[in-house]
């Protein structure tokens, strides 16, 4: 939780579950000081919300007795929205790295009706897409990242981002947020990256850290952000982000696999290869030559196609050569 808000949110679902908490536990759970407690105390006081503070040694914050939340009050259509955005986020991979949909949803259902809560959990369990899930392991951005990128994009201000690329290197940018786009599964920024002194596309997920910065900029007259990122995606030619666990040592990976095909590094349970492919069929040969045993971590593609490459091995393996003519015939 970054954002003060979520914080003493997070302060009041402490007190609510908890019978007494001290300073020190509230800070220590929330990652701030017991000052900055003190003062989100004072806040739920001033939402009228009454916390008591005890000092001593058996002292601490606690509710006051008795005192409970007001239920949450959703129509069957306000609910209904909730309910079903939540789904679709999940689905689509609308989400961040935290996995706060489930939890979401339970806290909704608790608070909702019980007539009202069993039919959107019909709902649910009977509900199918069409639309193709999100592969599972796709890496999302932090909910700090996400949240910090459209506050400066509101404000108009330059941020520092630290950005890896796909190749895993990382480097610092400075970058003025024109916009976030979700585009195909994935979390983009488009903004001009003062490092190239251009305007980039940068994915959300490959951003580890983002400094505000004091400078601020204009958005250039008509600029659509939605259009910028589709168009600079569809501009590269379409390639799959492969890795793929080698079980063998980096210096016989790099006898077979030179580095201008792919990038290799060593982990405690093999050797990480990472590079883009423009054929899963292709990828598929190259790995089935290797020689070692692997494992594919992504994309679940990749898998359907070794197994294709192994079928039509297997195929080969069954055939025999053709009927020739006898010598002196």
């Amino acid at each position: 939780m970054s954002h003060p808000a979520s914080r003493v949110l997070g302060m009041l679902e402490l007190l609510q579950t908890h019978h007494r908490l001290t300073g020190a536990d509230l800070g220590a759970r929330l990652g701030v000081d017991e000052r900055t407690v003190r003062r989100y105390a004072g806040t739920l006081a001033d939402l009228g919300i009454p916390v008591t503070a005890n000092r001593g040694r058996y002292g601490g914050y606690r509710l006051s007795p008795g005192y409970k939340l007001p239920p949450l009050m959703l129509t069957d259509d306000e609910a209904a929205a909730v309910v079903l955005g939540l789904l679709a986020a999940e689905q689509l991979g609308l989400t961040t790295e935290a996995p706060a949909t489930g939890v979401a949803l339970a806290k909704i259902e608790r608070v909702l009706p019980r007539a009202l809560a069993e039919r959107l959990g019909a709902v649910r369990e009977s509900l199918g897409f069409t639309l193709r899930p999100r592969q599972e392991g796709t890496a999302r951005p932090a909910t700090a990242t996400l949240l910090a990128l459209g506050a400066a994009t509101r404000s108009r201000h330059r941020v520092s981002i630290t950005y890896r690329s796909w190749r895993g290197g990382v480097s610092l940018r400075q970058v003025d947020p024109y916009g976030l786009v979700f585009h195909a599964g994935r979390w983009y920024l488009t903004g001009h990256d003062h490092r190239r002194g251009e305007i980039r596309t940068f994915r959300l997920d490959r951003i580890s850290a983002v400094e505000d910065g004091t400078e601020t900029f204009a958005v250039p007259e008509g600029f659509d952000a939605v259009a910028h990122v589709t168009r600079s995606l569809a501009g590269v030619p379409y390639t799959w982000e492969v890795e793929v666990l080698l079980e063998t040592d980096l210096d016989q990976a790099r006898r077979r696999i030179p580095p201008s095909v792919a990038e290799l590094t060593e982990t405690e349970d093999g050797v990480l290869l990472r590079c883009r492919a423009n054929s899963l069929e292709g990828m598929a040969q190259m790995l089935a030559g290797v020689g070692w045993p692997f494992t594919v971590l992504r994309p679940e593609d990749l898998r359907d196609a070794v197994g294709e490459y192994a079928k039509h091995l297997a195929e080969m393996a069954t055939r025999h050569p053709a009927h020739t003519a006898t010598a002196g015939r």
